[in-house]
Parts: C-alpha cells; structure tokens; sequence
C-alpha cells in the first residue's frame, strides 16, 4: 500500500551550553510538535497507528545523535528518525565551547485510500 504525506512541521531547538546534540534534536522535534493541532485524523477516521512518521534532524555532528532516544519523543505513528549534516555550531572561543542548533523537520504519512474517507459538514 502506498503512503500519502499529509503533514510537514519543522522546529528548531538548541543546546547552548551542554554541547549536546541529541538534546538539541529533540528539543526541535518538540519545537515542531508544538506548532501542530490536528483533527485530521479524527475526522477521517484514521487510526493514529497507521500513520508513519519520518524525521530528519539536521545537526553538525549527525553521529552525536541518539536517533532512538528521539524517535521515543514523539507522541503517535511509527516512527523513523535519522540524522545528516545541518544545524548550526556557533563557537565560543573565550570558552573553549560551542553552541548546538538543532532543525527539525517531522513528516507524517497515512496509507493512500483513495475514496475511502468522506468529509461530513
């Protein structure tokens, strides 16, 4: 069965003194999350455990992220999170740290049952 996108959020979270970049990552998933109120599923009648969710995290050091650990932040779906080359590191040279910027991007996806769901007004 193929997938339908219906949902593209995005957030971005930081982590300016721990140099943490799984805590920045979910700090922009729940940015992200924060910025969705859907009734779409309701409404339609789909069950939250079809939904698929895929999430990209965009971070200088992709391998500091705990993917997991993310993946468990998120509140409904099956989830798939993985981690590439993003973000934003802003040095502190004085003190010999950085500052980590995380960026989200949370994509839902539902199976394609075309026909099948009709809207009531």
């Amino acid at each position: 069965m193929s997938l339908k996108r219906i949902i593209v959020e995005m957030g971005t979270g930081n982590d300016l003194y721990g140099q943490d970049y799984t805590k920045a990552a979910r700090r922009a998933v729940q940015d992200a999350l924060h910025h969705s109120s859907i009734t779409l599923f309701s409404k339609l009648g789909v069950d939250h455990a079809e939904m698929q969710v895929k999430v990209t995290i965009g971070v200088q050091k992709p391998d500091a992220v705990d993917c997991d650990l993310v993946a468990r932040d998120l509140p409904r779906g099956r989830a798939e999170v993985r981690a590439v080359i993003g973000g934003l590191d802003v040095e502190d040279a004085e003190a010999g740290t950085r500052h980590v910027a995380a960026t989200a991007a949370i994509e839902a996806f539902v199976p394609d049952m075309e026909g099948q769901y009709v809207l009531s007004t």
